[in-house]
């Protein structure tokens, strides 16, 4: 599949942004202050806001980004939509709430939770669902997508946040834990991709040309001498070598970078500074982590071309 930008960028930030939601809204002790409260909320609500947005230049005409919200009833991309805008609504009225009384609602905040995960898990299901791509549709990719939301935006609250200590453990060890839970998941879903095939579909050329009752199938040539939407969109190649790199390059600064800090962070009093240093880390690993994600999917229109 081709690693569009605008698409790798609104899955890692919104991520990010509504992992972020999920644990103000669950109550992670904040400074006090309404400016405080103006600008931990600006940082969540802008982040998500920005990756949603982003995913409307992927579009051929954005300004019909709207029709897609009528689809609810049978397309994730559409539940994904209705989901985040109401999770961006109520998360606005918690943050005027809490900006003009000082007060965070707790079973708002709680519903504002349950919301940002549910949307994460729809923006996963997007590709989640596809049979037609073997390395995307596994039960893996959501819970990759849930986990990678929860430990980067772990590592911003933590940042940002006045706690130390949760349920009498170091702040910088749930962080350490979410990060490990988040890769030891990727790594888990690297290895079924690297053994699932379309064979294991029971796609081949003859099931993409419907000339498999014939006969066995084979490409004597391409369909038509120049590209088209669906070569240009679903077919896109690279090599092992560059993956593996890759991936290398995604463990290093998305787990191995943030993890050491977080552990530093442990022994000399978690200064707010190694959080936030390891979630700009975690963030560069995750859009090459998400480059991946797509460059190496193989939908099956492949066969076909």
């Amino acid at each position: 599949m081709h690693p569009a930008i605008s698409v790798i960028f609104f899955t890692v930030m919104s991520g990010a942004g509504l992992g972020a939601i999920f644990l103000l809204g669950l109550g992670w002790p904040m400074p006090s202050g309404p400016l405080a409260a103006f600008l931990i909320c600006l940082l969540a609500g802008g982040l998500t806001v920005a990756g949603l947005m982003s995913s409307t230049f992927h579009l051929g005409h954005p300004e019909r980004a709207w029709r897609a919200l009528s689809q609810w009833r049978s397309s994730w991309l559409s539940r994904e939509g209705v989901l985040s805008i109401v999770t961006m609504v109520l998360f606005g009225i918690y943050a005027l709430v809490w900006m003009v009384t000082g007060e965070r609602i707790a079973w708002l905040g709680f519903v504002i939770s349950l919301l940002a995960a549910v949307t994460v898990f729809a923006t996963a299901m997007i590709y989640g669902q596809l049979r037609t791509v073997p390395n995307w549709h596994t039960v893996w990719t959501p819970v990759c997508y849930l986990a990678f939301a929860l430990a980067s935006g772990m590592l911003l609250v933590a940042g940002i946040g006045a706690a130390d200590v949760l349920l009498g453990i170091p702040v910088a060890f749930w962080a350490a834990a979410a990060l490990l839970v988040a890769w030891v998941a990727k790594l888990v879903w690297w290895n079924r991709a690297d053994r699932i095939g379309f064979s294991t579909t029971g796609s081949d050329t003859g099931t993409a040309t419907g000339l498999g009752s014939l006969g066995k199938v084979r490409l004597l040539e391409r369909p038509h001498s120049g590209e088209n939407y669906l070569t240009r969109e679903m077919v896109h190649r690279i090599g092992r070598k560059h993956a593996r790199k890759l991936r290398i390059i995604a463990l290093f600064l998305g787990l191995a970078f943030p993890l050491t800090l977080a552990f530093v962070a442990m022994g000399a009093g978690q200064p707010a500074i190694l959080f936030l240093i390891a979630f700009v880390c975690m963030m560069a690993g995750l859009f090459a982590e998400r480059w991946l994600f797509f460059a190496e999917a193989r939908h099956a229109v492949s066969l076909y071309y």
